[in-house]
C-alpha cells in the first residue's frame, strides 16, 4: 500500500512539474479527456450544420446560374467578398445583429463555403462533355431531366471534391467560433495555449474531425460514382 501511495505521489509531481512547465505531459492528457468532449461535439455540431446550410444554399444558386449565364459573375463576387472578410472580423460584425451563440457562429461559417462549393458546383456541371448532352438529348431528355439524371451525376466527382475542401475549412475557421459565444474546440486551445498538452490534444481532436469528415466524403464519392473506379482500373 505504501509503495502505492508513493507511486501516485511521484506521478502527481511529475505531473505538476510538467504542467507548471508547459510541457506534453501524457498523464495529464489521459486524465483530462473529459474536459474536451463537449468542446468536440460543439465543434462538429458547428461544421456539420454550416456544412449543411451551406451545401444548400450554393448548390441552389449554382444550378440557377449554369442556366442564367448572367448570375455566374454577380453570386461568385458576392461570395467572393464574404469569403475574404477576416474570420474574427465576421464574428464581431454579426454579434450586435444576431448576438453571441451558436446562430452568429453558423452564419459566418456558411457565408465561408459559399464560394468553395458554388464554383465546383459550376465547374463540375460545365466540364460535362457535350456528346453527353447531346446524347441526351438525341434520346428525348427535357433540360430538367438532362440536368438531373446526366448533368449532375456526371459532375458530382467535382461537386465533392468542392464540398471536402469546404469541410476542412470549416473545422479550421470553426476553431475561432468560440469568439462568438459559440464554442468548440477553439475555445479550449486558447484556453491555455502555451500548454503543450492542452494544445496538442484539442488541435489533435480538429485535425481528425477534418480527416474523419473528409474520408466519410471520399467514400460517399466513391460509392456513388462507381464509373469513375472502373475508368481509372483501365
Amino acid at each position: 500500500m505504501s509503495t502505492l501511495l508513493a507511486q501516485v505521489e511521484i506521478r502527481d509531481r511529475t505531473e505538476a512539474s510538467c504542467v507548471s512547465d508547459n510541457g506534453f505531459c501524457p498523464d495529464w492528457i489521459v486524465d483530462n479527456l473529459d474536459r474536451y468532449v463537449n468542446p468536440f461535439f460543439q465543434h462538429v455540431l458547428l461544421t456539420v450544420v454550416a456544412l449543411a446550410i451551406g451545401f444548400a444554399i450554393a448548390f441552389t444558386l449554382a444550378v440557377i446560374a449554369y442556366r442564367r449565364r448572367w448570375l455566374i459573375g454577380p453570386v461568385t463576387q458576392v461570395t467572393g467578398v464574404l469569403y475574404t472578410v477576416p474570420s474574427i472580423a465576421a464574428f464581431f460584425l454579426l454579434l450586435p445583429i444576431t448576438g453571441r451563440g451558436f446562430l452568429t457562429a453558423t452564419i459566418a461559417l456558411v457565408a465561408y463555403s459559399l464560394l468553395i462549393i458554388f464554383r465546383n458546383v459550376l465547374t463540375g456541371l460545365d466540364n460535362v462533355p457535350g456528346e453527353t448532352k447531346d446524347a441526351g438529348r438525341g434520346m428525348g431528355l427535357t433540360p430538367r431531366q438532362l440536368l438531373w439524371r446526366v448533368e449532375l451525376p456526371l459532375a458530382l466527382p467535382e461537386i465533392l471534391a468542392g464540398l471536402r475542401i469546404a469541410a476542412t475549412t470549416t473545422v479550421g475557421l470553426a476553431t475561432l467560433a468560440f469568439f462568438a459565444g459559440a464554442g468548440g474546440l477553439g475555445e479550449r486551445i486558447f484556453d491555455q495555449i502555451t500548454f503543450k498538452s492542452n494544445v496538442v490534444v484539442a488541435g489533435g481532436l480538429a485535425v481528425l474531425l477534418a480527416a474523419v469528415l473528409d474520408g466519410l466524403i471520399l467514400l460517399f464519392q466513391r460509392a456513388v460514382t462507381p464509373w469513375t473506379r472502373a475508368v481509372g482500373a483501365r
